[in-house]
């Protein structure tokens, strides 16, 4: 195998693949990125057995072949080279993998391309397609509830599905973590309809997210009960899917919930902010004392001190004191776009919904706690 590449386009490329890889692997193969030069094209391919990355980028080809190399390796070589320079690859029958540019020389120590896991497609009956914009929506809004507690490790991911609200059919993206869940909406596109429920993993979620940072176009999703496919640009991410039932998150919602809060979003968090410095940092509690057109911060610690901090808000029902985990209700308004806030709650022991006035695709519940 030999040909020649534009550091930026390799560069590029690679970066796309090599996070997948695991700094520390048991098996060598899955420390090394798939080379297959080809027809004008260089394709690149790595993978963790549960999640797979493949992009392509133009190269010239002068003799087709493949290879493996060192991922990390691959990527910090490419990195390090000057700005603007072409790259020469040629693999040897050893096993070796010399790269050229300029005056600099390297040699990589490869591994057979027999070796390399190939993610079998299997079939993915569902598909459909959403705009890149949509699907960051999605994945920005709820995967900050993801639970990171292995042990329930069916919350360890975002729960997608097609639902209904009012009789209009949504596609529903579903996070929680036990202290608070996010549930945000769109559109169910052409599709979709009948698609199973799935939870992607948080890996995925965050490799997704990275990847289409960038991207202005559709992106293709294709499913099955134990896969997902995102084809977008010129990369294609085939992940599996946590096999587990995700919990029927809609009885967690509290439907009686009789007294409304509206508040200036930004100033709220600013204010949580402020009074939460002086919290514990294992609690990082939070006290709100609701009263008409007025509500009160306070944290406290034995070691810290106090702090207090009113701030004027539309509110009309009974006085009434409920703590928080400020770090969750931080999380929380970060994702409001709009001015305000609604917070809809029942007492101190209850769950409490937030959600934006201006949009009704987006859904929070936090739990709250004793301050």
């Amino acid at each position: 195998m030999k040909f020649t590449i534009e550091r930026a386009a390799l560069l590029k490329a690679l970066g796309r693949v090599q996070s997948v890889v695991e700094r520390r692997n048991t098996i060598p193969i899955l420390s090394n990125v798939r080379i297959e030069a080809g027809d004008g094209h260089l394709g690149l391919n790595a993978t963790d057995m549960d999640l797979d990355v493949v992009d392509q980028v133009t190269a010239s080809v002068e003799t087709p072949g493949a290879t493996t190399a060192p991922a990390l390796t691959l990527y910090e070589i490419v990195r390090k080279l000057p700005d603007g320079s072409e790259i020469e690859f040629e693999s040897s029958e050893d096993g070796q993998l010399a790269i050229r540019s300029g005056r600099s020389r390297f040699t990589l120590s490869c591994l057979p391309t027999d070796e390399f896991p190939v993610m079998s497609g299997g079939d993915l009956p569902h598909s459909f397609s959403l705009p890149a914009a949509e699907i960051r929506g999605l994945i920005d809004r709820t995967r900050f509830a993801i639970s990171t507690e292995e042990t329930r490790y069916y919350l360890n991911g975002i729960y997608l599905h097609a639902a209904e609200r009012n009789g209009t059919p949504v596609l529903r993206a579903v996070a929680t973590d036990g202290h608070r869940l996010a549930s945000v909406e769109g559109p169910l596109p052409k599709g979709a309809e009948g698609m199973p429920g799935i939870i992607v993993p948080r890996k995925t979620v965050s490799e997704l997210h990275r990847l289409i940072e960038d991207t202005v176009d559709d992106v293709a999703v294709e499913l099955s009960e134990t896969k997902i496919r995102f084809t977008f640009d010129s990369v294609i991410l085939t992940s599996k899917l946590i096999d587990g039932t995700f919990p029927d998150y809609e009885r967690v919602i509290p439907s009686g919930n009789d007294k409304e809060l509206i508040v200036a979003c930004k100033p709220f968090a600013e204010a949580v902010d402020r009074v939460s410095a002086i919290s514990s940092e294992k609690s990082r509690a939070v006290k709100l004392a609701l009263s008409p057109g007025m509500l009160v911060l306070s944290a406290s610690s034995p070691d810290q001190g106090s702090a207090t901090e009113e701030i004027e808000v539309d509110y009309a029902g009974e006085a009434m004191e409920i703590g928080f985990n400020s770090r969750y209700l931080l999380d929380i308004t970060a994702q409001i776009e709009g001015d305000n806030a609604r917070f809809t709650l029942a007492d101190a022991a209850s769950p409490t919904i937030l959600s934006e006035i201006e949009d009704a695709s987006a859904l929070y519940v936090l739990m709250p706690m004793r301050v």
